[in-house]
């Protein structure tokens, strides 16, 4: 049991770390076109976008949970990013909203699997038109 906390408050520092960074990039990105800030923010906010793609593949879920997972976080990060760096404070909804998909995912990637149950779940997806 413990062990299973251990995955999960490691792979919680990668979606922050991941979220940091599609924050941070995106940001970057948003200042150049919309604020007129240098080019050179432009090329570190790709390259820091990049970083946020590779994040993801340390994650020990399936890539589906995965980004099901993120978009919880990225929710939450982002309007504490807002926050601090735009000075545009989340209202009362804002935090209740963000509470809620973050405590969502968390339970999400807390559950403890039935291995065998998730391969045979993937291996049933994959042999439908999706895949």
């Amino acid at each position: 049991m413990l062990s299973n906390w251990i995955r999960v408050i490691a792979d919680i520092g990668l979606f922050v770390g991941a979220g940091l960074c599609e924050i941070g990039g995106g940001w970057l990105v948003w200042k150049v076109r919309k604020d007129g800030w240098h080019w050179v923010f432009f090329i570190v906010g790709s390259l820091v976008l990049v970083l946020y793609g590779i994040i993801p593949t340390f994650q020990s879920q399936p890539f589906g949970r995965t980004y099901a997972v993120y978009g919880g976080f990225f929710i939450g990060l982002s309007l504490f990013w807002g926050w601090v760096f735009d000075s545009q404070r989340p209202d009362k909804w804002d935090f209740i909203c963000s509470a809620i998909a973050v405590s969502a995912c968390i339970v999400m990637i807390s559950v403890p699997r039935n291995r065998e149950a998730v391969i045979a779940a993937e291996l049933c997806y994959c042999t439908s038109a999706f895949c």
